[in-house]
């Protein structure tokens, strides 16, 4: 990776047999700390990564396996984190710039790696009779590890010069030298003969093979190790040059992959293309789609149009929604404004969570649901699939653009929300309201379906302002039928850090047709001195009184009672929280029961 921040040296080369394939005899692995031996031991090729970096210039890396919140606050940052079975990430301080450096430690990174994976293609043709009939990618993928088992004998020892050796008359560094010459090559050498004649590896090369492979024909080449890390949001490649990614605890980070001219990026980001099978041409430069794990993409090909080269930008898809308590956990909100919700979707209020871009609103949707009745049956609505609903009554609409399908009809999100309407659902959440489809979502408001979006806006004021101007163009009659305005913005911490938050909450009262004038009240206000929040309109919400208690049976003269439900909901949530059943999923199923058994009416 040219992108590096310094040269890693090959340790074959530097100790020869020595490290070989009995790496714990490399002279680092005496220096590491026991928390880097014990995973060093099984992971032989990052103790030949630490062995390669400069450790008398950055320092001994810190290990964790696992990374929390609490880790943002490291000055310097040097640690070494897993990310799954067979990545490593190196955080490292950047002293030139604010972005700090994020090294992906994969199995390939040493060996020769690209002659040893050229020479294993070559012998996978002779076993092409197993891969008959395998349509399953991944399945494909486990028949072909096994087959690379037949075809190698991982031995201890390598050749220093090659990286790897064969049986055969020629030892590994002369069929290079031949191959050189125009004569044998180290492929056809090892290709001929019974399948007896097996290619002779280490361990780390074995290990190195197979990631390779898999990264390969199932992941997406040089970007698979940050794909496959769950602390990744954000990956951005802005043209020529380093990768940059949006990290869930470090922010932004600058990568040690890049590209270091056109044609290389250009080549990838037309098999990326190729791969999600939305190929870009020069006529169709710009491609909008999702990855298969639910990743959403932009792609920009050709220097004609972006002048830096081909960009592309992947907002990373979360297997596992955040939950709302963790968010609390985090200080997104606070227990009472989490309370206040429940009640508010429990009772199938109209609510639209608005903020700017990369606020947090598809993360906060998605955590709120659980909230929603687990009776109800929902339908949602997206351009691109972003949300996951905890109910199992749950219909999942997403829009389709003209030409993608063998029809070659587009459906949209109007379309879409016309349909649902005959669907009879308790909730109707729409992934983003832009344009017509706005008109129809108040319709449905204005007809008992309870509807949930998230909106571009920054205050409620600006969020009228563009339901009411083009291309929306809602009646102002009509605006108050939307219930709730819950405002994320990302800020800045009185520490100095970012973080996002639920800035405020916001109850719509009602349109003065002769003043021209909305009238509507905030019930809960994020306060940026100390990072708190305040309850301002919690003793006096227009919801609760005039509309929950109404729907409670509880009479107008003792409409106070609703807020003894408000204060109780705090703290069941606090205590579900302390008892750290915080799970998106876990969560959700503890909600259930408690409407189950009546605990959470």
């Amino acid at each position: 990776m040219s992108g590096m921040p310094f040269k890693i040296k090959d340790c074959a080369h530097e100790c020869g047999s020595e490290c070989g394939d009995n790496l714990m005899a490399c002279p680092t692995y005496s220096e590491l700390p026991q928390p880097l031996q014990e995973v060093c031991q099984t992971k032989l090729f990052l103790l030949q990564y630490l062995h390669g970096i400069p450790l008398s210039d950055i320092g001994m890396p810190q290990y964790s396996q696992k990374i929390n919140r609490n880790m943002k606050s490291i000055k310097n940052r040097n640690l070494i984190y897993q990310a799954d079975e067979e990545i490593f990430i190196h955080i490292l301080a950047n002293t030139e710039d604010i972005r700090d450096f994020y090294i992906p430690i994969e199995p390939c990174l040493f060996g020769n790696i690209e002659a040893l994976m050229e020479t294993v293609e070559h012998r996978l043709v002779d076993f092409v009779d197993e891969l008959a009939g395998v349509n399953d990618a991944i399945e494909r993928v486990n028949v072909i590890l096994k087959i690379v088992d037949k075809l190698v004998t991982v031995k201890k020892g390598r050749n220093r010069k090659t990286g790897f050796s064969g049986e055969g008359k020629e030892s590994g560094a002369e069929a290079e030298t031949n191959a050189k010459k125009g004569g044998r090559s180290l492929v056809s050498l090892l290709s001929r003969g019974s399948n007896n004649n097996k290619i002779v590896i280490d361990t780390v090369q074995y290990q190195a093979v197979r990631y390779a492979l898999k990264r390969k024909l199932l992941g997406m080449g040089i970007l698979d190790p940050v794909i496959r890390d769950s602390n990744i949001e954000d990956i951005s490649c802005s043209g020529v040059g380093n990768i940059f990614v949006e990290h869930k605890v470090f922010g932004g980070l600058r990568t040690g992959i890049s590209f270091d001219n056109e044609s290389d990026l250009d080549k990838y980001v037309v098999q990326l293309a190729d791969g999600i099978k939305h190929p870009v041409t020069f006529k169709n430069p710009v491609v909008d789609a999702t990855l298969q794990d639910g990743s959403r993409i932009n792609l920009v090909y050709g220097a004609e149009i972006s002048k830096r080269g081909s960009n592309f930008t992947i907002r990373k898809f979360s297997g596992v929604p955040i939950s709302i308590l963790e968010l609390v956990g985090w200080n997104s909100l606070s227990f009472e404004m989490a309370a206040y919700l429940s009640i508010m979707f429990q009772e199938n209020m109209n609510c639209f969570i608005s903020g700017e871009t990369a606020s947090g609103k598809t993360t906060l949707m998605n955590a709120l649901t659980t909230f929603i009745s687990p009776e109800s049956k929902i339908v949602s609505i997206e351009d691109t699939p972003e949300l996951q609903v905890p109910h199992p009554n749950w219909i999942r609409g997403c829009t389709r653009e003209s030409g993608k399908s063998a029809e070659g009809s587009g459906v949209t999100m109007f379309d879409l929300l016309k349909a649902a309407l005959r669907q009879r659902p308790n909730y109707i959440i729409i992934g983003e309201i832009r344009g017509a489809e706005g008109a129809i979502a108040f319709q449905a408001m204005q007809t008992g379906h309870a509807c949930m979006s998230t909106f571009h806006a920054s205050t409620v004021t600006k969020l009228i302002q563009r339901l009411t101007g083009n291309p929306i163009c809602i009646p102002k009659t009509y605006v108050d039928n939307l219930n709730l305005v819950v405002i994320a913005q990302q800020v800045r911490l009185p520490n100095g850090s970012l973080a996002r938050r639920v800035t405020s909450i916001n109850e719509i009262v009602g349109y003065d047709s002769v003043n021209d004038a909305f009238s509507f009240m905030e019930v809960f206000r994020w306060k940026p001195v100390d990072d708190s929040f305040d309850a301002r309109g919690a003793s006096q919400s227009h919801l609760l009184e005039e509309k929950v208690a109404t729907r409670r049976g509880i009479p107008y003269e003792k409409r106070q009672q609703i807020y003894s439900l408000l204060k109780q909901r705090t703290e069941v949530l606090r205590r579900i929280y302390e008892q750290k059943i915080t799970g998106f999923y876990e969560l959700y199923a503890v909600l259930s029961k408690a409407y189950r058994e009546g605990y959470f009416r």
